[in-house]
């Protein structure tokens, strides 16, 4: 079976920004040796940060964000996934893992998602981890 991974926020950044171990986890997607996946809200989170925090201008933001929709498939959430991690913002991340029937979640977050390692069967993975089963 083909892996199916969600790209959390962090990785998407660290990939598509400053490239790296992030970039080439990213890139197994575009290739086509995993089906990477998000969902809108991931997207838009990752758009705010690129504008609000990183200081690009929302033309920049909507390239990226174009290009990373030119092969990652997207599926819709309803939010009914409560309380799975400390922070409810990392909800959206499991609960689109969920509905994708993902069996990865990339992510740097050491500190709500890593710890929890799986869900449901969906393995919570560094990128590093991802990328080596393909090394």
């Amino acid at each position: 079976m083909q892996p199916i991974a969600v790209y959390d926020t962090n990785v998407l950044i660290s990939g598509m920004v400053w490239g790296g171990v992030p970039y080439d986890c990213i890139e197994l997607a575009k290739k086509g040796s995993v089906v990477g996946i998000t969902c809108a809200e991931i997207l838009d989170e990752f758009e705010e940060k690129l504008t609000i925090k990183l200081n690009f201008t929302s033309s920049q933001a909507s390239e990226i964000v174009t290009t990373l929709l030119s092969f990652l498939q997207t599926v819709k959430i309803a939010h009914r996934l409560k309380g799975v991690t400390p922070d409810p913002d990392d909800d959206k991340v499991i609960e689109c893992a969920v509905v994708a029937g993902a069996t990865h979640v990339v992510t740097g977050d050491r500190k709500h998602l890593l710890p929890l390692q799986s869900y449901q069967g969906i393995l919570i993975v560094k990128a590093a981890d991802l990328l080596a089963q393909f090394r």
